[in-house]
């Protein structure tokens, strides 16, 4: 038997057997789906300049943290698959290396990654007030320079550290702490919550500011509030539960943001934003750039992790994967407008 005619058996047979399993009962209403328009993608994705950089696919890779030596594994893949597919990525929270510098090898990946793609440090503002506060905020500078790296994050988390047994507590609204951030140094800064997502005020008054970008940190991810509350007695977490289900989508943070710009008709200093926080998937990450009304990429962070801490060439299939999506998003779906 010839071996195209095997192959061609071989696929009818799979089709008989699996057709009962194949039905479909639910719909993605996100979409217009258009066969007819498009031929199947060969000259992969259109590259999309934004944090200073030009990325070959609109990725962004939110990395956990270092100090482990799985953590520093992890972290080496991650800017390992940055390299290979043009990808950016930030850093989980540098605070361990700012007076120690015992891993921060975990952190150190410019090399990694190369010099032509976006790769920031990491921050938390109960850090940055402390440092401003003691006079010490050239420390965080110095950081971000030892790393090579093109900026700074700040993450936001209020909620996260209120209910952490041994968390920071605020002195001054993080508003402030940015701005005598952005006063103070010279290179691009971007801020981000850390799964809770920012409500109307807070996105409005963040847009106003000449940040390189906003991280949204949205509801529906890993959500750092709960996380604490996993790792508190019983009594408090049945308390305090409730606090960690309050917070914004990346719909609903989409839907902010383009508000927010029509309201300031042009009047915006900052114009990128990075959509994270419940992104599951690349149809996702389409959907939500093909929605909002500014430069954008998507960001994950647990979606990655979990192909990061073994052998790179799973993370590397998972990637190539996830671009190979974002391929046929683009050549047969249209986002709908209402």
């Amino acid at each position: 038997m010839p071996e195209e005619t095997s192959v061609t058996e071989n696929r009818k047979h799979d089709h008989i057997a699996l057709a009962f399993e194949s039905q479909v009962t639910q719909t993605d209403h996100r979409f217009f789906y258009e066969p007819l328009l498009s031929a199947h993608p060969q000259g992969g994705l259109r590259p999309i300049k934004i944090l200073n950089h030009t990325l070959k696919a609109p990725i962004w890779i939110s990395s956990m943290t270092g100090g482990t030596q799985k953590a520093g594994i992890i972290n080496r893949n991650l800017a390992r698959a940055c390299h290979e597919f043009g990808l950016g990525m930030g850093l989980g929270s540098c605070r361990i290396i700012l007076d120690d510098n015992t891993y921060f090898s975990d952190f150190d990946l410019r090399d990694i990654i190369g010099e032509d793609l976006p790769f920031y440090a990491n921050l938390g503002i109960a850090q940055l007030e402390e440092l401003i506060a003691s006079n010490k905020l050239q420390k965080a500078i110095d950081l971000v320079h030892r790393l090579r790296a093109d900026g700074l994050i700040i993450h936001v988390n209020p909620m996260q550290e209120w209910l952490q047994p041994e968390g920071d507590r605020f002195a001054h609204d993080s508003l402030t702490t940015i701005k005598r951030v952005l006063d103070a140094v010279n290179f691009p800064v971007i801020v981000k919550e850390v799964g809770q997502g920012m409500g109307y005020h807070s996105l409005k008054e963040l847009f106003k500011l000449p940040l390189q970008a906003i991280d949204f940190g949205a509801h529906g991810g890993t959500n750092f509030a709960m996380l604490e509350l996993l790792r508190a007695k019983p009594e408090v977490k049945e308390l305090y539960e409730p606090l960690a289900l309050i917070g914004h989508t990346a719909e609903e943070m989409v839907h902010l943001t383009n508000r927010i710009l029509d309201e300031l008709m042009g009047q915006a200093c900052c114009n990128e934003v990075i959509i994270s926080g419940g992104v599951r998937n690349f149809l996702d990450g389409y959907y939500y750039i093909q929605k909002i009304k500014t430069p954008a990429i998507y960001g994950q962070a647990s979606g990655f992790l979990k192909y990061a801490q073994g052998n790179y060439e799973t993370l590397h299939n998972y990637v190539s994967m996830q671009i190979k999506g974002l391929e046929i998003a683009h050549a047969f779906l249209r986002v709908k407008t209402s």
